[in-house]
């Protein structure tokens, strides 16, 4: 009620006006004029619109949003992030909308749209399109599709071909937007900051992962989609400027947006939108540097169309929709990237209505904005039913003494005309010719292409590059020549294209290496870093080392982590390749590496935390030339194990820390000094010692064996109220083999608590002799069989003899599993109680918290028993429900369950953590590392059980069923 009322209060106070009043109400600078264009009823809700090659404007009408069509929303969060009961079909199966696109034709050049027809309507939630390859590109999330219209007569030629799927619409406001051809013949587009992406082919079975912002890019031809750079704003508009680089507005204040590069890792709202894809990629680039405003600027371009007076050429002009206006900021370069300046506003109003949302630089170089004309622009409002859709105008800004465009069609004229349009000032002309060359491909341009961009230098040699990229012109023997044009953009460029391929041959990567000492350039070198991320080792490490040598790079905006990131990029695939850079003495005195590599590349290696990387950590640690670089390296160490134990590592990195002075009582342990040992027991039996270090040492002492240790570890399980630390004291106990221990063990059952009697069955299931003890303890009555769970039982049977066998059967019979029959019931049962009622996601996430968080990460919160959910398919139902009821049925690689049996008889399960020639390591059910040496296994067999247990959702109301289903497909994290 208090919504509605706020709605009609701004309806009273500020009543809409008509096109003409309205218009009336605008200041605008002396030298320009603005017009209206369009108004309703001809357009309603314009959020996107563009122009093609005859120099009409296409509109979307974007009268569905915000509530895509015959969905019903399951559940929502606080920020309007929904979840649906299904995925809608494409068309033509799809379910009908509002949304259309109409086109808009000024048949006898007077500047007026006097002819106005429908392309395609009915739709739900269509955010952009765009023109070319013989049709027109719509992206409509959840799809990307293609319909044909070959014959250009503005009917679709059958229905459309769906090229992507899995754009999220969990938020119509953020839902992928802005589609867009690249000057490299992919189209671009944005994905919002509260939607999810799991993009694929239609019958592919892998999809591309993705959370919240970013940009993306999909190939036509080859069929290729790819994240172009992750992170941003709210990303709701697109610009490419006259070289080719991509930006793209933001919600928030104090900037006008983002410079996106490629491979390049930006500021996001991490609480509220999730992590950055990489967890490795210690850093980010923040968003172009502005004085501080309020927010926002969403979409904005940046001018260079001629039309305009000078003064304005060159600058960005940008959307305000909160502060109903349009703002024209300088834009300078800052290093490789660009910062930005407020200069005026050329559009203001005091039309409280006036809702600019998109702009765009059209076919005479004047300036479009479209308006919503809202009475609030707000997505909580919009989804509380606060929106007109009726309304909408679309304004255009000229110079007061412009002509109107007399009507033309780029597409009849011939190839060599088109090329000669990489003269014309303006943007628009150019990049819709370069867009025409693309779908013609016409290789008999390819000679005068080649002749422009030998004998030109600007703009017309960085177009003709491109044209002959899209004509099929650019190979590896041009691209040496061009690798030393004089345009810098022009060499960039070649760069790229390159590197696009991810392989280059050895000549072109010597070239490349070369270059990375000589450019001068440094948004040359940006590229270069750029494109060695996404060549193969052999080919952009080198690029990499010798960019890592331009000192004058050190405190550049985005080269320090660029580089960094072409160096991560490899640690995994190709890590020795990634240590052995350091075997280069003089590299380690490089100011790039001093300040911005060393302390990052060893972080890497020990957050990875596996021997492998330990051992490579090590490796880094004996190479260190010098004290200050060692010193350099141990920051990382020790900010890659704020809040985590020493207990894992490997001798090898021990002997390192020893010798550079990290002596301390877990390398002691480690290394089996009497002292540390005596020292270590002391604080582990001292109720009052730092539980951090007890916890540390309870560890080491499962590794490395001190039977010294036992009595201490028993009396821990039996009086210590710190459960944490009787986990890791019965985790550690199982490699020594003592009756004692069964005895004690059971003796303390009933006091423990579930977390840690979980703990207590993996120990007692481990040997036979504490088996059986377990076993005899239920016979006599002393423990409950109901607390020990049927998958314990069934460890139970690996274990041979009579009276083991005996008492199972006598307790509980013959132990199976579930029938295909029974599990499919039940997850017809579950589907429907979902579907039966709405869910809360904030209660859900206190239940999954106490049923799945043990063992599953979740938005980067939870165990490391499972997988990590959040780049599971969450919005496939069915699906889910199948994984969780029959956890047997598909187990996800890498999770697979294995028994090992070592020489004294103890039986461990779980999923392989770690392995190496030395030792391995299982996970086990109740979440706790086992290390075993290799020299100890005596037999290691795969399980077709998975370790997560049957009829998890038998102990939960059918209301928490669908809290539980409402949390777990959620979009992103529900923070704050």
């Amino acid at each position: 009620m208090e919504k509605e009322r706020a709605f009609k209060l701004a309806n009273e106070t500020d009543p809409a006006l008509s096109p003409e009043a309205a218009l009336a109400r605008f200041t605008i600078p002396d030298d320009l004029k603005l017009e209206t264009v369009l108004a309703e009823p001809a357009v309603s809700q314009p959020t996107f619109f563009n122009f093609d090659e005859r120099g009409r404007m296409w509109v979307l009408h974007f009268r569905q949003y915000p509530f895509p069509a015959g969905l019903k929303m399951v559940s929502r969060d606080k920020y309007w992030r929904a979840v649906y009961d299904k995925v809608p079909p494409p068309p033509p199966n799809h379910f009908r909308g509002a949304d259309k696109i109409t086109i808009h034709e000024d048949t006898n050049g007077d500047g007026v749209y006097d002819k106005h027809k429908t392309f395609v309507d009915e739709l739900s939630i269509v955010t952009s399109f765009t023109r070319g390859r013989g049709g027109i590109w719509v992206l409509n999330p959840p799809y990307l599709m293609f319909y044909p219209d070959a014959n250009n007569d503005d009917v679709p030629d059958g229905d459309p071909v769906v090229h992507l799927e899995g754009f999220g619409i969990e938020d119509t406001h953020s839902s992928a937007s802005n589609l867009r051809w690249g000057p490299d013949g992919w189209l671009y587009g944005c994905q919002g900051s509260t939607v999810t992406g799991h993009i694929r082919r239609p019958g592919e079975k892998k999809a591309v992962h993705s959370l919240g912002q970013l940009i993306w890019r999909y190939h036509p031809e080859s069929k290729r989609y790819e994240i172009f750079a992750e992170g941003g704003g709210n990303s709701q508009g697109l610009e490419f400027d006259s070289k080719g680089r991509v930006y793209s507005g933001h919600n928030g204040g104090n900037t006008r947006g983002f410079h996106y590069v490629q491979g390049g890792y930006f500021q996001k709202g991490f609480s509220k939108h999730g992590p950055l894809s990489n967890p490795f990629s210690l850093g980010y680039f923040p968003a172009m540097k502005h004085a501080n405003v309020p927010r926002f600027t969403h979409d904005f371009i940046i001018y260079d169309s001629g039309q305009l007076p000078q003064k304005y050429q060159g600058m960005l002009f940008g959307v305000e929709p909160m502060q109903g206006q349009v703002v024209q900021s300088e834009i300078t370069a800052d290093g490789s990237t660009f910062r930005t300046k407020d200069i005026i506003r050329p559009i203001a109003t005091n039309d409280k209505r006036f809702r600019p949302v998109q702009i765009q630089d059209g076919p005479d170089g004047a300036i479009y904005v479209s308006d919503m004309y809202e009475p609030q622009i707000s997505h909580r409002e919009h989804f509380a039913g606060q929106i007109t859709k009726d309304d909408g105008r679309i304004y255009r800004l000229k110079a007061k003494d412009a002509k109107s465009l007399a009507p033309f069609d780029l597409s009849k004229r011939s190839t060599t005309e088109l090329i000669d349009l990489f003269d014309s000032p303006n943007k628009w002309t150019r990049q819709t010719a370069m867009r025409l060359l693309g779908d013609r491909k016409d290789k008999t341009a390819i000679p005068l292409l080649k002749r422009i961009l030998k004998v030109q230098t600007g703009q017309p040699a960085l177009e003709a590059l491109w044209a002959l990229n899209l004509s099929g012109g650019f190979d590896e023997q041009l691209a040496l020549q061009t690798l030393k044009h004089g345009d810098l953009d022009v060499r960039s460029w070649t760069v790229r294209l390159l590197c696009d391929r991810k392989q280059v041959s050895k000549s072109v990567a010597k070239r490349l290496i070369d270059m990375a000492v000589s450019e001068e350039a440094v948004h040359v070198r940006s590229q270069l870093a750029c494109s060695a991320k996404r060549l193969p080792a052999n080919q952009g490490l080198p690029i990499v080392r010798n960019l890592l040598s331009h000192s004058e790079d050190v405190g550049d905006v985005h080269l320090p982590l660029l580089l960094w990131w072409a160096v991560e990029a490899k640690c995994k695939s190709d890590s020795s390749a990634v240590v052995a850079l350091f075997e280069d003495e003089q590299l380690w005195s490089a100011p790039m590496v001093e300040q911005h590599i060393l302390e990052r590349v060893m972080r890497r290696f020990a957050m990875a935390d596996t021997r492998k990387d330990f051992i490579l950590c090590a490796r880094l640690f004996d190479l260190a030339p010098n004290k200050s670089h060692t010193k350099r390296l141990m920051a990382g160490f020790e900010a890659a194990f704020s809040g985590r134990s020493l207990a894992s590592l490997p001798d090898e990195l021990v002997r390192q820390l020893d010798e550079i002075g990290g002596g301390s009582i877990v390398l002691g342990l480690r290394q089996g000094k009497p002292e540390a040992v005596a020292e270590a027991l002391g604080i582990v039996g001292d109720e009052k010692a730092d539980s951090q270090k007890r916890f540390d040492y309870v560890g080491i002492f499962g590794e490395v064996k001190q039977p010294k240790c036992v009595p201490v570890l028993l009396g821990i399980v039996e009086k210590t109220a710190d459960d944490r630390l009787r986990m890791a004291a019965l985790t550690a106990l199982p490699q020594y083999g003592d009756a004692e221990i069964g005895t004690r063990v059971i003796g303390a059952y009933g006091e423990l608590s579930d977390d840690v009697r979980s703990t207590a069955h993996s120990l007692l299931s481990s040997r036979a002799a504490w088996t059986q003890q377990l076993l005899e303890a239920v016979e006599a009555g002393k423990v409950d069989k109901g607390t020990i769970p049927i998958d314990v039982v069934r460890k139970m049977t690996i274990h041979r003899g009579q009276r083991i066998a005996k008492l199972i059967a006598a307790h509980w019979g013959k132990i199976e599993g579930a029938t295909t029959e029974e599990m499919q019931a039940a997850i017809a049962k579950y589907n429907g109680i979902i579907a039966a009622d709405a869910g809360d996601p904030y209660r859900g996430k206190v239940l999954y918290k106490q049923n799945c968080g043990k063992c599953h990460i979740l938005f980067g919160e939870g165990g490391k028993i499972g997988p990590d959910l959040t780049a599971f398919k969450r919005d496939d139902l069915r699906n889910m429900l199948a994984n969780v009821i029959n956890p047997s049925a598909e187990i996800r690689e890498g999770f697979e369950t294995f028994l090992v049996i070592t020489e004294d008889g103890r039986a461990v399960t779980g999923f392989l953590v770690d392995r190496d020639n030395k030792v391995l390591v299982l996970r086990g059910q109740d979440g706790q590392n086992v290390t075993i040496a290799q020299d100890a296994v005596e037999e290691m067999v795969p399980q077709k059980k998975s370790l997560m247990p049957e009829g998890q959702l038998k102990q939960l109301t059918d209301q928490q069923v669908r809290d539980l289903f409402a949390y777990l497909r959620s979009a992103q994290p529900l923070n704050n």
